[in-house]
């Protein structure tokens, strides 16, 4: 038996800075610019009224107000970060963090957040939604 998905992914760019934190890290150990590019994917079987799974200008609000807050920001200053090294892996999952606590609508089931610091280098996090 096959089920039935829809996916809609919206993607975004920013700069931002960080320094790692483990030992020896090298020139990742002094704080330097990265070009994110974030995917922001949701999955679900069924479409809302509408026809959408997600409106895509709810998510480009949502989007716009988290550029705002890590556009050009030093990630090892943000309470998020507090204690974490701030790797990409890390990164990709507080940005989910941050887009399930502002969606409002429950019709997706999954979200994953795709994150590229550079053009050959991402990591993933993915969770299922409670709706």
């Amino acid at each position: 038996m096959t089920t039935n998905t829809y996916e809609l992914t919206v993607t975004r760019e920013f700069v931002a800075q960080h320094y790692l934190t483990v030992p020896d890290p090298g020139p990742e150990g002094v704080p330097h610019s990265h070009h994110f590019t974030v995917e922001v994917r949701f999955a679900g079987p069924e479409l809302g009224e509408y026809g959408y799974l997600v409106d895509i200008d709810d998510v480009e609000a949502i989007l716009d107000d988290l550029e705002d807050r890590y556009r050009d920001a030093l990630l090892n200053d943000l309470a998020e970060f507090e204690g974490l090294n701030p790797s990409v892996e890390h990164f990709a999952r507080l940005f989910g963090d941050r887009v399930a606590d502002a969606l409002a609508n429950p019709n997706p089931e999954h979200l994953r957040i795709r994150m590229w610091e550079d053009d050959v280098s991402w990591a993933s996090h993915a969770r299922r939604l409670d709706g």
